[in-house]
């Protein structure tokens, strides 16, 4: 896949890093918020991923001799290339767990380091978290809707490019259960899955001397495509044909495939043949422009479909193509730093926080997270940030930390996590959420709010700040 150097980055966060460097700030200490703005899918939630995979290229990255080559020809000054000849991210990161729910304008994931190190390291960590986000939170969907049904990402030669690698792990830590995907499958250690391609069926000069030749190639994986010349007159007929066949050698037809058509009434007249012929085992996979809402559509006609293969839909976070997460300047040099804007929405929050998960005497939550300055032990009021008169009671709330040390000095605090750890915390943490907070019409906002004394640091930052 990419080799990922120091080079993965934009050209404006070298060019600062130049300047901070000849102007003797390079010790500078600084502070930055990782977060989003706004939830994709106009949906309720967003499920956060890519960490681990950012925690192990921070703990690898440094630039190349090829890469100071390059950068030798751009502009820069001798000195700040031997810099970068010694470069390696020595900071410190705070961090939601891997998998977690998560909601906007509120911190996921706290950078501090050297001016220079925060700064070169924000591409690839905007890069990698907001991609895998958006696909993770659009698997969740599909897993919310296909209950135990198996969902396999089959997305990779309709991805942008080299994103299909890391769609293929999002998809896992979302709810699928296996991918087409192979290089993907081999190093993150994902189950893998394949049936075959009409031109397989095309290439035979009959379809039932195809579906014979794949049983008998793969006997124990056997999925039989059935749409490509006619599925009810053809196609099922011949697979029932083969698997009676595998039965007399001993052997089990796995599944039937519905690759177009009419996909609730081909799945149930497929059902009923295989059913009469004795084929009650054989599942039915369908695919072809899949999403969460022709699953929901399809189950809500009693499709009898075991398998979602899900591909475009999937890859690409249609119809959203991206999360808007942004990473922001909330200290340096142990002074507090605010942006401000015309629109209140997006003027930042300064100095470093906590964000808690407040949950009820029960142990139930609440639907909101409060955001405080790190060293806060307690909290009775949020405010809300963009609506400065709205405002929560949160005194008798039990709390939980959300942000977490997962990396100092450069290394991770603990060990990586199996994608299969990840994905059970994040379905875990996903059946926590209120169902209102998951429908997809409408779902009720999540509110995220800060303390009494983030919101005095912040009004007096505005006031001096303000022209």
């Amino acid at each position: 896949m990419i080799n990922f150097t120091a080079t993965y980055t934009d050209q404006y966060q070298l060019a600062m890093a130049h300047v901070y460097f000849e102007n003797g700030q390079k010790d500078h200490t600084a502070v930055f918020d990782y977060y989003f703005r706004k939830l994709p899918f106009d949906g309720g939630y967003a499920i956060f991923a890519g960490l681990e995979d950012l925690l192990s290229k921070l703990e690898n990255l440094k630039f190349s001799d090829d890469d100071l080559k390059y950068l030798r020809e751009q502009d820069f000054s001798e000195a700040f290339l031997q810099y970068l000849k010694d470069f390696k991210f020595s900071g410190k990161i705070y961090s939601a767990q891997e998998g977690d729910v998560v909601f906007p304008n509120r911190p996921i994931l706290q950078v501090e380091a050297n001016i220079i190190e925060a700064q070169l390291i924000e591409t690839i960590l905007l890069n990698l978290l907001n991609f895998q986000t958006l696909i993770a939170t659009k698997a969740s969907r599909m897993r919310l809707v296909a209950g135990n049904r198996k969902l396999l990402d089959f997305g990779l030669r309709r991805a942008h490019g080299p994103g299909g690698y890391y769609a293929s792990r999002a998809a896992i830590i979302g709810g699928f259960n296996s991918t087409s995907n192979v290089v993907a499958a081999k190093d993150f250690n994902i189950p893998v899955s394949g049936t075959m391609a009409h031109s397989f069926i095309q290439s035979y000069d009959s379809e039932i001397a195809a579906f014979r030749a794949f049983a008998e190639g793969r006997p124990n994986d056997c999925v039989l495509l059935v749409d490509t010349y006619n599925t009810l007159k053809s196609g099922l007929p011949n697979a029932v044909t083969i698997g009676k066949e595998m039965e007399e050698r001993g052997e089990k037809l796995m599944g039937i495939r519905l690759d177009s058509g009419d996909l609730a009434y081909l799945a149930k007249e497929c059902r009923k043949m295989l059913d009469e012929a004795g084929l009650e085992y054989v599942k039915i996979a369908a695919s072809n422009q899949l999403d969460e809402y022709v699953i929901k559509s399809l189950l809500e006609q009693k499709a009898p479909i075991d398998v979602f293969g899900v591909g475009t839909n999937l890859v690409t976070g249609n119809p959203d193509a991206a999360l808007d997460g942004v990473y922001k300047l909330s200290m340096s040099n142990n002074i507090p730093r605010l942006k401000i804007s015309e629109s209140l929405s997006k003027v930042t929050i300064p100095h470093k926080k906590q964000v808690f998960r407040l949950k009820n005497t029960n142990g139930e939550l609440i639907g909101a997270d409060a955001i405080t300055m790190r060293e806060e032990n307690g909290i009775d009021r949020m405010y809300d940030p963009q609506e400065i008169l709205k405002s929560l009671p949160v005194e008798t709330c039990e709390t939980e930390a959300l942000l977490h040390l997962v990396m100092e000095k450069g290394k991770r605090t603990s060990q990586e996590r199996s994608l299969t750890e990840i994905a059970e915390y994040s379905a875990k943490r996903l059946n926590s959420i209120p169902e209102e907070y998951k429908r997809f019409d409408n779902p009720h906002i999540y509110k995220v709010g800060i303390s009494k004394k983030l919101k005095k640091e912040r009004e007096m930052l505005l006031k001096k700040y303000k022209v």
